[in-house]
Formats: structure tokens, sequence, C-alpha cells
């Protein structure tokens, strides 16, 4: 295609060619803006601070409306998903980029190791809770399983500036129950817990709430061993259900 992608990490990729792309996207600019609702819209903005500009639809919806995008299209390769990813990221309305998060969960056995460098372009791209929370549970986290080989590149995430990278680090094990890695877990935890930003305080909160569900004494003595280092925020939210 000759169009590049270019994301504030610095990095930058070539949009691949990619039939299945094209015929997704062209079905995809048209019902999507048929079905635009600019109330809904203004009003997704507002609560969404302002991430991006949005159509206005309800996520049912709009999943019935990709749904038809998606009739009788096969499956996809890894090209295919690169070049959808770059493209829906391209394009301003936040709900193009919900279709690709869709797309690459359903799709994340299909893509190698060598994905691993878009999924960071789209962490660090427009971000915000919405996108990259699905992408570090559903997509990276699914490529760190696949290849645990990728741990390594875990390790250089949690120390990065961006939050939003750091912050799929830590969330990235949320959905292995008992193959979480307990040790990476934890020490990501300490690694961020100075952070103030409410996002990284949230996440490790979190994460430590979901690994609660496979082993909540862990999780206790993690807390009672390090409360002073975690932020009060964090504590709350590890401790939710499973109590002191």
């Amino acid at each position: 295609m000759g169009v590049t992608a270019c994301g504030t990490s610095g990095a930058s990729f070539e949009v691949p060619d990619s039939a299945l792309a094209d015929t997704l996207m062209e079905r995809l600019t048209v019902v999507y803006p048929a079905a635009a609702d600019p109330v809904r819209a203004a009003s997704t903005r507002a609560y969404m601070k302002g991430i991006a500009p949005f159509l206005g639809l309800a996520t049912p919806e709009r999943r019935a409306l990709s749904r038809t995008v998606l009739l009788d299209t096969g499956p996809p390769d890894e090209k295919d998903c690169v070049a959808l990813a770059l493209r829906c990221w391209a394009l301003p309305e936040r709900e193009y980029q919900y279709f690709a998060v869709d797309y690459l969960r359903r799709h994340v056995t299909r893509l190698s190791s060598g994905f691993l460098p878009v999924a960071r372009h789209l962490v660090a791209t427009v971000s915000w809770w919405d996108t990259v929370d699905a992408l570090a549970a559903h997509v990276v986290g699914g490529l760190v399983a696949a290849d645990p080989g990728l741990r390594a590149a875990m390790d250089v995430w949690i120390e990065d500036e961006d939050l939003w990278v750091a912050r799929t680090a830590l969330l990235h094990q949320l959905r292995y129950g008992q193959d979480t890695d307990t040790g990476r877990l934890f020490a990501y935890c300490l690694r961020r817990s100075g952070d103030f930003d409410f996002f990284i305080r949230k996440a490790i909160g979190w994460c430590l709430r979901e690994y609660a569900k496979t082993d909540p004494q862990a999780v206790r003595d993690f807390v009672a061993a390090e409360r002073e280092r975690l932020a009060p925020l964090s504590v709350r939210e590890a401790l939710k259900n499973i109590g002191p």
C-alpha cells in the first residue's frame, strides 16, 4: 500500500497489502457511519475524556454491525491482522479501533511472536484504558502465553516510561490463572509500586485481585509483607474480594 503507520513510541510500520483487510475496511467504513448517533457520540467522547471522536455506537449494536462486516470472510493470516489493525488505528473514530481489538482477540492464535511490536504500537497510540486493557489481557497475554520467550519483553515493558506500556505488562497475565508466573507478577507490582499514576496503581490492584481468584492466600501474604510499599488504592483493589 505504501502507507506507513506511526505511533507516539516512535515506531513506524508499513501497512502490508491485504485483500481481506481491503474488504473489511470497505464494509466497515460504510456500515459503521450509517448507524452513527451524534448525540451518543458527544456524550461518549465526554465520558472518555476526549481521547478520540466517536461515532456513537453502543457496544451491542456495534458488535451486531461487525457481524455484518465479517459475513462470508475467511480466517486471516498475520499480515491481514497487521493491515487491519494499523488501518483501523489510522482512522479517528474510536469504534474502528474497537473493531480491530475484537478482531485481534478472536484471531490471536493466528499471530506469531513477531506481532508483539505491532501490539506495542497499538498500546502506545491513542492510548486509553478502553483499548489498552483488552490488548493487554487478550492479545499481548495470548502472545506471551504462546511464546514464553516474550517474558523478557515484558521485563522491558514494565520499566517503560509510557504508563500504558507498563500497565500492559502488569495486566498481561490477567487470564493465566494457575499458569501465572507469580514471581513476575509480584515483582512487577513492586517495581511500579512507587508510581503516583492512578492507572498504574489501579492495575497493580487489579492483577493481584484477579490472581487472588486462584491463590487468595498468596495475595494476602504478599500484601501483608509489602503493604508499606503499595498504594492504598492498590491494597484495596487487591483485597477487595478476599479480605485482609
